[in-house]
């Protein structure tokens, strides 16, 4: 009776290890349509071809400022990168707030300057929309995303996602 749960709980856990490891890269990224700063309409699939990283974060929150200066690092290393692959690389951040007083300052401090800039106001910011669709629990949370627009990496650390991009120059 041993040898048949132990057998059963390794077939278990095998399963759901594959399922995991391979879950990721099949991961279609969920499409979403918000405004940006700029007023304009923005919708995730027109960004199809590129690579994209996805960053959730906030302007109260003390481990997204501190990793904010990667995240500039990161945009202007690859900004005008072209890809084997893919067209290039483009920023999508996500400012989860409570009210709409602060994440402008912070932007600017920290050196925001890309186009794809989404503020979502929500009394529980993780209960916002955005944060929500894609299951973000804690920030700073980033999604890299391919140009088929599947996930390939979640939270990756920012020498993870720039030796994956270099690897694809």
């Amino acid at each position: 009776m041993k040898g048949i749960i132990l057998g059963s709980l390794v077939m278990i856990s095998m399963s759901i290890s594959i399922l995991s490891c391979g879950s990721v890269p099949e991961n279609q990224a969920p499409d979403f349509t918000a405004e940006l700063i700029d007023k304009s309409t923005f919708n995730l699939s027109d960004l199809k071809g590129n690579y994209i990283l996805l960053d959730f974060w906030g302007s109260w929150c003390p481990p997204c400022r501190r990793d904010n200066p990667n995240l500039v690092k990161l945009h202007k290393e690859f900004s005008q990168t072209e890809f084997k692959d893919a067209k290039g690389f483009e920023l999508v951040t996500i400012a989860l707030e409570k009210n709409d007083k602060y994440w402008k300052k912070a932007a600017d401090k920290d050196g925001f300057n890309w186009k794809y800039q989404i503020v979502e106001i929500s009394r529980l910011v993780m209960l916002s929309s955005l944060a929500q669709k894609y299951g973000v629990k804690d920030i700073p949370a980033k999604y890299l995303i391919g140009p088929k627009g599947e996930i390939i990496g979640v939270n990756q650390s920012y020498d993870e996602i720039r030796a994956f991009l270099t690897s694809k120059k």
